[in-house]
């Protein structure tokens, strides 16, 4: 599958936009259900492993979609 733009009600959107949407969606998921568990107990610092947990899921997806 190539990456191209999708044009939704005429506006151009890059697929990387729609990827990095559902990653935050994901991570936003995790870190729900970590908290929710008591594991969040276990990160030192919760805002860079959100982040690492973000950028994993969006290259996972990007990885998934272009394949």
């Amino acid at each position: 599958m190539d990456l191209y733009e999708w044009a939704i009600g005429g506006i151009y959107l890059s697929p990387l936009f729609l990827y990095a949407v559902v990653a935050l969606l994901l991570t936003g998921v995790i870190r729900l259900a970590m908290h929710t568990l008591h594991a969040s107990r276990w990160i030192w610092h919760e805002a860079l492993f959100g982040c690492a947990v973000f950028l994993l899921l969006l290259a996972a997806i990007t990885w998934v979609a272009a394949t």
